[in-house]
C-alpha cells in the first residue's frame, strides 16, 4: 500500500495534484467499494491555477469530452498501481464531491456556490477521488485556516453579475445561461464569469483564457441540451 506522499509522487509533473484526503467515518457520505468492502481512505485529485490546462492541451485528443477523458488517462493507472478504485465527478451515481472536499482541505462554500480555498481562490477544482480498501498512511489533516468570504469587503462577486444571476439568496441559472446563449455584452462565454473574476482572492492563480473559454462553452453547451 503506497503512502499518502508517494501517491503525490505519482501526480507530480501530470498536471494534478493531489487535494488532500481523509479516513471515512460512518457518517461520512462515501460508497461501499465493488466488493462491499468499507472506504477506509479517500484521497482528492484535482487542480489549481493553470498548470492542469498547459498538460491537457498539448495532449488533447479528439474525443467527446476531452477533459474527462484525459483526466481518467492520467488517473486510471495511478489508481490501479496504488490498489484503488477511481471514481469521477461524471460518475453515475453522482458522488458528493463537494462534502468530501470540506473534509479533507480549508474549504469553504463562496456566495456563488463555488467552494473558495485560502491559497487558490475560485482557481480550483476535483477531478477524481481514489478510494481505498486500506488504511494510507500519512493522510495530513484538513488545517483550520478561516474562510476567506468572512473578511472580504462588500463581497463583490455579488455584484458583478452583468444579469444579477448571484445573490443572497442563491444562483439564478436561467439568467446565468440565457446571457452566455445571447449576443448580449459583456461576452461572458469568451472573456469568463465576471462573479468569479471579482473575487479578490489569489488572482495569481486566475486561469488562462483559453481555459476559461474551455469551461465555459462547456457549460453553456451543458445548459442548451438540458
Amino acid at each position: 500500500m503506497p503512502s499518502y506522499a508517494a501517491i503525490v509522487d505519482a501526480f507530480a509533473e501530470r498536471g494534478l495534484m493531489v487535494r488532500g484526503g481523509f479516513y471515512p467515518t460512518p457518517l461520512d457520505p462515501v460508497p461501499t467499494l465493488s466488493d462491499g468492502a468499507p472506504v477506509r481512505t479517500l484521497v482528492l485529485i484535482g487542480n489549481a491555477g493553470g498548470a492542469m490546462w498547459r498538460h491537457f492541451a498539448g495532449e488533447r485528443r479528439d474525443e467527446p469530452h476531452p477533459l474527462d477523458a484525459w483526466t481518467r488517462r492520467i488517473v486510471a493507472p495511478i489508481a490501479v498501481g496504488s490498489d484503488a478504485t477511481a471514481v469521477y465527478p461524471s460518475d453515475r451515481p453522482f458522488q458528493p464531491f463537494q462534502r468530501w472536499a470540506l473534509r479533507a482541505e480549508p474549504v469553504y462554500p463562496s456566495p456563488i456556490g463555488l467552494l473558495i480555498h485560502p491559497d487558490f481562490g475560485l482557481w480550483h477544482a476535483y477531478r477524481a477521488a481514489l478510494l481505498f480498501a486500506e488504511f494510507v498512511p500519512g493522510v495530513p489533516s484538513s488545517d483550520d485556516r478561516p474562510a476567506p468570504c468572512d473578511t472580504c469587503s462588500g463581497r463583490p462577486c455579488l455584484s458583478a453579475c452583468p444579469v444579477g444571476a448571484f445573490s443572497a439568496s442563491g444562483y439564478d441559472v436561467g439568467a446565468c445561461a440565457g446571457h452566455l446563449a445571447s449576443a448580449a455584452a459583456p461576452r461572458c462565454r469568451a472573456l469568463g464569469c465576471r462573479a468569479r473574476e471579482a473575487c479578490p482572492v489569489a488572482p495569481e492563480h486566475r486561469y488562462e483564457a483559453a481555459q476559461i473559454g474551455f469551461h465555459m462553452a462547456a457549460f453553456a453547451r451543458s445548459r442548451a441540451s438540458s
